[in-house]
């Protein structure tokens, strides 16, 4: 019980001493507590395999949060490499998430969860082990090269007095805290908890109680060497590959506490579990074969067991899935479906089985491989195990596991467009993103090479913005020299807008994000008689360029009064969705007049999306045709044919045409709801080709800015 810091330059302790001088001699507390032996309660013995795999797809815990992820900003700084959404047809099922370290490099950090509370109603202790273990399964997706590298935090909650429970907390804190980390050399530096999980009533001269059971929630956190190296659930389908079971349960199968008893009102019995040392050997062999190339895809095996990673995976490719499971000998067909050991599959080229077989021999997990199967063209999921049999069409499973989100959607957003997303998702020709170029992306014009010449440009930003930096280094790159500006520093004189050559407005969430933000930051340019002046001057000047991205979008075209050739611009208002929006979309880039977009005519290209207010609205429909035919449209939103739409999600605010990015008449001035800034970057885009180089097409924007510029 001594803290000590070790020097190693100087090869001895900075810090030596004993905890008690640190931290003093507190009185110990003392609880007297006792175990209290839960209640098991039997899954019925006539279980049909497919309606428990309808059921389990549908259960809350499993479905699609699609409802729930879409309305959060997952671009904002520029430094996302890895969200929620997997692939083409972005599919929230990815097992880590992954950010850069910064704007010039690919290291980065990952975190993950894991938690298994209802194993915790049978066997606390378990519970805690199988949250641990949870998290790592999940964040071995990323580059990580050594298990100690990751740290935890944890998240404990327990009904601290009531019968039983105190006693659970101990043994579990105790084997989590002491044992199992402890054997696995992570740490927990960190976490917090609450205790007081129940509450109590009195209804009708009866007491009632309802008490949360214990509740341990792990985060983890490490560092990533190459976060272009993330592997994810999506599968390959155009090489020869298989599917391996990596099962550290070893066939046991125990289904207490697990979703299959949830959902037919059961706790089952015996729960899963896991030791450290297969923990270790696990996480020590997966980071040796994904460095030697050789995993493909990954997911772990969590809620609703193999049968649920399966169906994710096809869901994240739309492909099929043949696959047989080991039934082990205490569960039988029913348990190697839908029991949630620890493990996961993954997916490997055919010639890599042997290669990957020998090193988890090697590792001492032999008995814990299995060859399952393979995917099919056909789109239907076939996965049997033992003498059962879980078969149908891919978007028949797709559709339930989906339901819970169109749901919620349908009640807190416009029904309308949770029932298009809905069919969207289910429509067999959707063939998923594709990207199209019209240029060489890799080509930067020369711009950085121009001896002795920075230009300056204004990264302009107000009270809560959020994407300057990001628009700051793609600016910097193309080789201008960025200055943080203010609008306090315009406004008071500070600054001066005539010193730039061009400025941009950022998007984020200006004054909190509240309605119209984007308009009460124009109004503070025009109803300050200096700013007015400045900007008005700005925009006359033939050699100065602005750019307006989301809010200053939105910003911009409450100026046109002060823009030149901007008389038919629409206002931007609240997405017909009624909800904010939070994607990956696609968009085409129209012939314009614009000097940012100048030789990107006709691509169609992914970009990020994270906007509530991106719906444009013009004043007539004259206004309307007129942006469209005198080349002023720059951009529009497409759907995975590349066909200008006005559906949801395709288009996410409901603009009509698609239209999300307009100039003005001489194309200086530019504005655009989606955030190319916030993917300037390939490794930063939620999807897109494998061939993409370190620049996404999206730099020739910044790139034509600095030729321009000349």
């Amino acid at each position: 019980r001594d803290l000590k810091v070790e020097d190693p330059v100087f090869k001895n302790h900075a810090v030596d001493m004993p905890m008690d001088v640190l931290l003093g001699k507190p009185p110990k507390m003392l609880r007297d507590v006792t175990h209290r032996e839960p209640a098991p309660i039997e899954l019925p013995a006539d279980i049909d395999a497919k309606e428990a795999a309808l059921r389990l797809l549908r259960l809350p815990t499993i479905a699609d949060k699609g409802f729930l992820i879409s309305i959060g900003d997952r671009s904002v700084g520029g430094m996302i490499s890895r969200d929620q959404y997997v692939g083409p047809w972005q599919v929230p099922v990815a097992d880590v998430a992954v950010t850069t370290a910064g704007f010039d490099t690919n290291a980065g950090e990952a975190m993950a969860m894991g938690e298994r509370t209802p194993v915790a109603v049978l066997n606390a202790p378990a519970s805690g082990r199988l949250a641990v273990g949870e998290a790592l399964t999940n964040i071995i997706a990323a580059d990580i090269d050594d298990i100690r590298k990751v740290r935890l935090s944890a998240n404990w909650m327990a009904a601290a007095g009531h019968e039983g429970e105190d006693a659970n907390l101990f043994d579990t804190v105790k084997a989590v805290g002491q044992e199992l980390c402890s054997e696995l050399g992570i740490t927990i530096p960190v976490g917090k908890d609450s205790l007081s999980m129940k509450t109590a009533w009195q209804e009708g001269g009866e007491d009632k109680a309802v008490v949360a059971p214990l509740s341990l929630i792990i985060s983890g956190f490490a560092p990533v060497a190459d976060v272009r190296r993330t592997l994810t659930p999506e599968l390959e389908n155009d090489t020869d590959t298989r599917l391996l079971l990596v099962d550290l349960g070893k066939g046991q199968d125990r289904l207490g506490g697990s979703c299959l008893a949830q959902v037919f009102n059961a706790t089952g019995t015996e729960t899963a579990d896991i030791a450290a040392s297969e923990l270790k050997a696990f996480f020590e062999v997966m980071t040796r074969i994904k460095r030697e190339d050789r995993v493909l895809a990954w997911h772990d095996r969590s809620d609703g067991g193999a049968f649920v990673t399966l169906a994710e995976m096809a869901f994240a490719a739309r492909v099929g899935i043949d696959a047989v499971l080991p039934a082990g000998a205490s569960g039988g067909g029913l348990a190697a479906l839908f029991s949630e050991e620890l493990g996961g599959v993954m997916q490997v080229a055919a010639k890599d089985v042997e290669a990957v077989r020998q090193a988890f021999s090697e590792a001492g997990l032999g008995d814990c491989l299995h060859d399952i199967g393979t995917v099919n063209a056909d789109r239907k999921l076939n996965i049997a195990a033992g003498d059962l049999r879980v078969e149908g069409a891919l978007e028949e499973f797709l559709g339930a596991w989906s339901e819970v989100s169109r749901d919620m959607q349908k009640l807190r957003d416009n029904p309308e467009c949770a029932e298009q997303e809905y069919e969207s998702k289910l429509d067999a020709k959707n063939p998923g993103m594709s990207a199209k170029l019209s240029f060489d992306s890799s080509d930067n014009l020369g711009a950085p090479a121009i001896v002795g010449t920075k230009p300056a440009v204004a990264i302009l930003r107000e009270q809560g913005v959020n994407s300057h930096v990001e628009m700051a280094h793609a600016f910097h790159r193309a080789g201008f020299e960025s200055h943080d500006v203010h609008m306090s520093d315009l406004l008071e004189g500070r600054v001066a807008l005539g010193d730039f050559k061009g400025f941009v407005a950022c998007g984020g969430f200006s004054y909190g994000d509240v309605l119209g933000a984007g308009e009460g930051w124009a109004k503070s340019i025009l109803f300050n008689s200096r700013a007015r002046d400045a900007f008005e001057a700005f925009f006359a000047e033939q050699d100065r360029f602005a750019l307006g991205i989301c809010n200053g979008c939105q910003m911009l075209s409450t100026l046109k009064e002060l823009i030149p050739g901007t008389e038919h611009w629409p206002r931007y208002l609240r997405n017909r969705s009624e909800q904010y929006e939070g994607r990956s979309s696609l968009v085409e880039i129209v012939k314009s007049k614009s000097i940012f977009l100048q030789g990107m005519e006709g691509s169609v290209l992914p970009v990020a999306v994270a906007h509530g207010e991106g719906r444009a609205v013009f004043a007539s429909d004259a206004d309307r045709d007129a942006v469209a035919g005198n080349g002023q449209l720059a951009m529009r939103f497409v759907d995975n044919h590349h066909a200008a739409t006005e559906h949801y999600p395709e288009n996410p605010n409901g603009s009509p045409l698609g239209m999300t990015g307009m100039t003005n008449a001489d194309g200086r001035i530019t504005i655009t709801m989606p955030h190319p800034e916030r993917v300037h970057r390939s490794v930063n885009m939620s999807w897109r080709p494998a061939e993409w180089g370190e620049d996404s097409p999206w730099m020739r924007i910044f790139y034509n800015a600095r030729k321009w510029v000349g």
